[in-house]
């Protein structure tokens, strides 16, 4: 058999089922978990049950299936620990990704809107946002996402600035978490934690290092951390081994290809 002449349909189709395979079923990946997603998890472990956290979705839809699992998880665990979320978004494509994915996990734990959570809805010019929660945070969203006011609901009343604020949580697949830094948490000294892609983690490795950021979760990698953490097989790590395989295939494909050509010239 020619390996050289090989119908690459046949590849393609291979490497449709390493990719598939995983994404459909519970197979678990070995994982250990690195030390940023450990602050992470270790800092909603601190925040006490009741507390208030910010929740902000600065993403894009074109970045959904890397982020997704990450945000997934760390909303799991915010409502796992019975914190009240303060959900926003600052980049318009987030706004009705975020309300769908709180919603959709809420109901999931039998959370209650206004009770355990609101949704304020976007706002643009972002730096104006943040520094104006610093004051006001119903000055900047007077009424939420439904058009309500927000602060008719009584687990929310109270909140009126960061210093109501346990922790901001920004998803984002961008330069948002550096704002959150020089504005929320340098000028307010907010407690701050991002979920992101993993192309953009190496970028706040300085900020996790100086402090300025409490941790953050990278990409599929670091979805996969928390999910172990919280116990569960998420989009994380099946996303992970999809990963895994179709790269292991990949190799395999370029090995076998190269000793069939090194064959052939003999």
């Amino acid at each position: 058999m020619d390996l050289t002449r090989i119908d690459k349909r046949i590849i393609y189709l291979l490497l449709l089922l390493a990719v598939a395979i995983p994404l459909l079923t519970k197979l678990e990946l070995p994982v250990n978990v690195g030390p940023q997603t450990e602050k992470v998890f270790e800092a909603i472990e601190e925040i006490p049950a009741g507390s208030h956290i910010i929740v902000s979705f600065d993403i894009e839809a074109s970045s959904l299936p890397e982020v997704q699992p990450v945000a997934e998880a760390m909303i799991r665990h915010t409502f796992g620990r019975d914190l009240r979320i303060v959900g926003l978004a600052l980049f318009s494509e987030g706004t009705a990704i975020g309300y769908n994915m709180l919603s959709s996990i809420a109901q999931e734990f039998g959370k209650e809107y206004g009770e355990h959570y609101i949704y304020l809805g976007f706002r643009p010019q972002y730096v104006s946002a943040i520094l104006g929660m610093g004051e006001d945070i119903n000055s900047v969203f007077p009424l939420d996402y439904m058009n309500d006011d927000w602060t008719e609901y009584p687990a929310f009343a109270k909140v009126r600035n960061y210093s109501d604020i346990s922790l901001v949580l920004s998803i984002a697949d961008g330069s948002l978490p550096t704002y959150w830094v020089e504005y929320a948490g340098s000028r307010y000294h907010q407690k701050i934690v991002t979920g992101l892609t993993a192309v953009m983690a190496t970028s706040y490795y300085p900020y996790t290092e100086s402090g300025q950021l409490v941790g953050m979760v990278g990409g599929l990698k670091g979805a996969a951390e928390y999910e172990k953490l919280l116990g569960y097989v998420g989009g994380g790590q099946r996303g992970m081994l999809a990963q895994s395989s179709g790269h292991l295939l990949i190799i395999l494909v370029v090995c076998i290809a190269n000793i069939a050509a090194w064959r052939k010239r003999r």
